[in-house]
Formats: structure tokens, sequence, C-alpha cells
């Protein structure tokens, strides 16, 4: 039994964002078989019933406020262009969390430091250097290549002076990607796209390293946890599902409403789009004025009744990294989706039996329509994507592969 100090950026629970559910059952995972003490950001809505979930599966839980404020991202964006760090990095800089790992380090000696993303690197990094006696080995649970979305970004936004700044920001995070994953002892990835759009912006004998120190773990869920959701008769509703304040998201459902769910509602008048998610900006706030039938509903609790109304579940994203757990967990309900094919990245789908692919505003409008007018293909879609994720994204089948990594690492030479 090794002991594991473990540092997330979100608390991992409850399950209503992909990183949170990426996290959680990593956590929930090793904890049956280490003691993991769990080190967290929170924020203002995490409830304590939240936290005591998860006192329930480590050994201890130290939590920590996230300091975020329009005065701290400017004092960032200062910083970064001072440094030369990527804004992300050093809005993220907070001394408290130092502190507390400074304090855990030097009370008690953990076997490893698993930073779950690329935002907590830095503090792994930090607890290690700060470790008294052998040194902790660092596992990096990457997600994915971070700059990729800043890149993404740029090549769908009109305006220059925003463009110019996703370009920077992508420039400073994947040279910050390329020179901080050698410092830690093994990274995972959740697909492969994500490790060779790394290995990418590396040299060859950091590339070469990673490559033999990395491995492949998709994001997975339970299946047992998600019931099949039994729909209504002939449902109408489009449904978007997903945190509103991540600029891809938001790109996404303004792109889809504005210029495909027209399209839509010229051969489906009925139909109705319904926005689901954490803090939408008033650009998605305002579409029920701008186009019809459309609905904003902010964050919801419990997304079941909207499920059940949803003939189909879109993903109209043009940029991202990593895995969308959306997806998977549409699967898990047994929604059909329609999704852009970087909306499907990294994860195994099959245009036409699980999933409908589409890209540009008329073609996507067109596999919703037929989602709308064809109770076969839903059915069918709904029935494989439930059993496609049974098989292949389970984290009882899938989540073992940690332990290798932990096993092999534990007598191995640290990175540092």
């Amino acid at each position: 039994m090794a002991k594991i100090l473990f540092l997330t950026q979100v608390l991992p629970y409850p399950l209503d964002a992909g990183p949170k559910i990426r996290a959680y059952y990593v956590l929930r995972y090793l904890a049956q078989q280490h003691e993991v003490t769990l080190v967290s950001f929170v924020r203002a809505d995490d409830r304590p019933d939240y936290v005591a979930h998860l006192h329930d599966i480590c050994a201890a839980v130290h939590t920590l406020p996230m300091a975020r404020s329009r005065l701290r991202d400017v004092r960032a964006a200062a910083l970064s262009v001072l440094s030369g760090k990527p804004l992300v990095v050093v809005r993220d800089e907070i001394a408290a969390m130092q502190a507390l790992l400074r304090r855990l380090v030097r009370e008690q000696r953990f076997d490893f430091i698993h930073a779950d993303q690329v935002s907590m690197a830095q503090y792994a990094l930090y607890a290690r250097r700060h470790s008294p006696g052998p040194k902790p080995r660092a596992i990096l649970d990457a997600h994915n290549a971070l700059y990729l979305i800043p890149t993404r970004m740029a090549e769908y936004e009109a305006n220059p002076l925003k463009r110019w700044l996703y370009r920077r920001e992508a420039r400073l995070l994947a040279r910050y990607e390329a020179r901080t994953y050698r410092l830690f002892d093994h990274v995972a990835f959740v697909s492969d796209e994500d490790r060779q759009a790394v290995m990418a912006v590396m040299n060859e004998p950091r590339a070469a390293w990673l490559a033999a120190n990395s491995t492949l773990i998709p994001i997975c869920i339970d299946p047992a946890d998600r019931a099949l959701v039994q729909r209504v008769a002939a449902p109408q509703s489009v449904l978007h599902l997903g945190t509103m304040f991540w600029p891809p998201n938001i790109d996404g459902v303004l792109w889809f409403a504005e210029r495909a769910f027209p399209r839509v509602l010229e051969a489906v008048p009925e139909a109705h789009f319904t926005i689901v998610g954490k803090n939408p900006p008033p650009s998605v706030e305002s579409l029920p004025q701008r186009v019809r039938n459309v609905h904003v509903t902010g964050y919801v609790p419990q997304p079941e009744p909207y499920l059940k109304q949803a003939a189909a579940f879109i993903v109209p994203l043009h940029a991202g990294g990593g895995m969308r757990v959306k997806i998977i967990d549409a699967w898990g309900w047994g929604v059909p989706i329609v999704s852009t094919t970087i909306g499907a990245e990294g994860i195994e789908v099959r245009d036409g039996e699980n999933i409908l692919l589409a890209d540009n505003s008329a073609d996507f409008a067109a596999a919703v329509a037929r989602l709308l007018q064809d109770p076969a293909l839903s059915e069918r879609l709904r029935a494989n994507g439930r059993a496609w994720v049974e098989e292949r994204y389970n984290w009882q089948r899938i989540y073992p592969a940690w332990d290798e990594i932990y096993r092999t690492r534990m007598n191995a030479g640290s990175a540092d």
C-alpha cells in the first residue's frame, strides 16, 4: 500500500463536469488499494456534504478556497507578460496552497504525488521539492494537451485582439507543457491524440522520454450509476448539457443556435433547443430573444427531466482537448448524440452506429433533424451507445491500468 497525495483543481464531487468525473473515479480506484490524501481547491458553491462524501473515500481531505476575481485576472495577465508563463498557470499560483502542501509533506511522508490536470502540475512539483528525505514519485494525469484549446479557439475567433491573445496563450502553454511533463515520473493521457500533440511541441529527447513514460487511460464512468433514461414518447427537444462558462461550450452553443438550429426548425417546426449548464454568459442568456424555441436553464442539480425530453444530445464543439465526458455520459443515459469531429475527439466512436458526426452547420442540422424524425435511428443509437460505454468506458474494467503505473514506479528512480 502506498501513501498518495492527490491534488485537484476542482473538488471531484458531485459528478457534474468532465474533470470531476475523471478525478473522482481515479481517486476512488486508487483509494481502494492505497492510503490517499486529497487536497483540492473549492468554490463557493461546493457544499460540506460534497466534502463529506470524499472523506468517506479518502484517508484525509484538505480543501482551500479558490481565489478568483477580475483584479486577480488583471494581475495574472501582467505577471504572464513579465514571466512568460501562461496566464492560466500564473492565475492559480496561490501562496496558501503552497503553505498547505509544505505543511502536509513535512508532517508525513508520501510515496507518490498525483497531479490531476496540468493546472496542478506546479503544485505537485512544489510539494516534491519541499518534501524532506526521499522524494515522492510524481504522477501527472494530464487529461489533455492544454495548448490545443486556445489554438483552436483562435481559429474561430473573429476579433483580431482576442485571436492574438489566444495564439499567445497557446504558444506559452505549448512551451510550458513541453518543459513540465518531463519533470514527472510518469504521465497519463486520456487519448493518443493528446499525447501526440504534446510530443509535437517537444524536442526529440523529451518526446522520446514521453513516449516511453506515458500511458493511455480513457475517462470512464460507472454505467451502473447511470440508469437508462426512459424517454417520453416522440421527444422533440435538442439538449446541450455542459458548463456554460467554458469558452468552447459558449462558442459551440452560439454556433448551433444561430447557424444550425434555424435549419432544424425549418424541417421540424415544433423542435426546441434547451441549454442546461452553470453560469451562462449574456450572449447565451439572450438567445431566446433572438432565436425561436430556445430555452436557457442555467445550472440544474438533476438533469433527468431534460434527458427524458431529449431527442438529440448535441456536442457542437470546434475547440477543446482530451475527451468530452458528456459523450460518455450521454451513452450511459441512452440519449442519441450528434457531435462535431472535434467534439468526439479522443473517443472510440462509430458514426451512424453509436453517434452521428457533422462539422458544418447544414450537416449538423440535418443530423439533428433525422433524430427528431426517425425513431428507429434514434433507438439504434440509444441502444448501441449504452452497450458501447459498458464495454469500453467502464471504470471497473479500465482503471486497473493505474495499477501498472503505480507498481512499476514504486521502486523506480525519481525524475527529479
